[in-house]
């Protein structure tokens, strides 16, 4: 509103370069990232039932700015995004162990962000960080990230973190931290009651803390 522009959400990464960019007259999505740009080749994985090897389950390549796509699934398919093109770094210097864990044998970058393929927006949707934002509860694997856009849309909640805490049933149950508007009052049950339209049940928090304000790294 300030500057008069609308955010154009792309995504890239130190050692790949931009990968995926939504187009300038294309729809602004929080958490959409768009397509691959051109010659860029992107892939979703996700583990096997050993946990040792990545089976593919969408894979495509912008060629001249056609995306065609290798392998295809309907839904919401997500996984782990993989990367290859030509802006891909080579190696991590003089780390040669660490160039090897992060590639896979046929030359496939790991970002370690997963990634969610609309199949009806025909965009890609990024879910957080492989070890970090997704949370593993009751055999979902769940986006901390995608929690927090909807419980930031609450008109009392000012910020929110949600985290993922032990649990001996459900392997980690889901946490949401919360700073209010001044004022403002909210408890564990009207939250669930306002985001159950929003969310899948097993999405919903389970527990609720309030503070004044949520501590933030110089990028906020």
């Amino acid at each position: 509103e300030i500057s008069g522009h609308r955010l154009l959400e792309r995504y890239g990464m130190t050692e790949t370069g931009m990968v995926l960019s939504n187009t300038y007259d294309s729809d602004r999505e929080p958490g959409y990232v768009g397509i691959p740009l051109p010659g860029v080749s992107v892939k979703l994985a996700e583990e096997d039932d050993t946990g040792e090897q990545l089976k593919t389950i969408v894979e495509c390549t912008n060629d001249n700015g056609t995306v065609v796509f290798s392998k295809y699934k309907d839904g919401c398919p997500k996984g782990e995004l993989l990367v290859k093109s030509d802006g891909v770094f080579k190696e991590y210097y003089n780390r040669p162990d660490a160039t090897l864990k992060e590639f896979t044998t046929d030359g496939w970058f790991k970002t370690g962000d997963v990634c969610q393929y609309s199949t009806e927006k025909k965009k890609f949707k990024i879910l957080g960080r492989k070890n970090v934002d997704i949370i593993k509860s009751g055999g979902y694997k769940i986006s901390a990230l995608e929690i927090e856009t909807h419980i930031l849309a609450h008109p009392d909640i000012r910020e929110c973190a949600v985290v993922g805490v032990s649990d001996e049933e459900w392997g980690q149950k889901i946490c949401a931290i919360v700073a209010l508007q001044d004022g403002k009052e909210i408890t564990l049950e009207t939250l669930i009651e306002w985001t159950e339209p929003k969310m899948p049940k097993y999405c919903l928090p389970t527990e609720l803390k309030v503070t004044k304000s949520l501590p933030k790294n110089s990028m906020g």
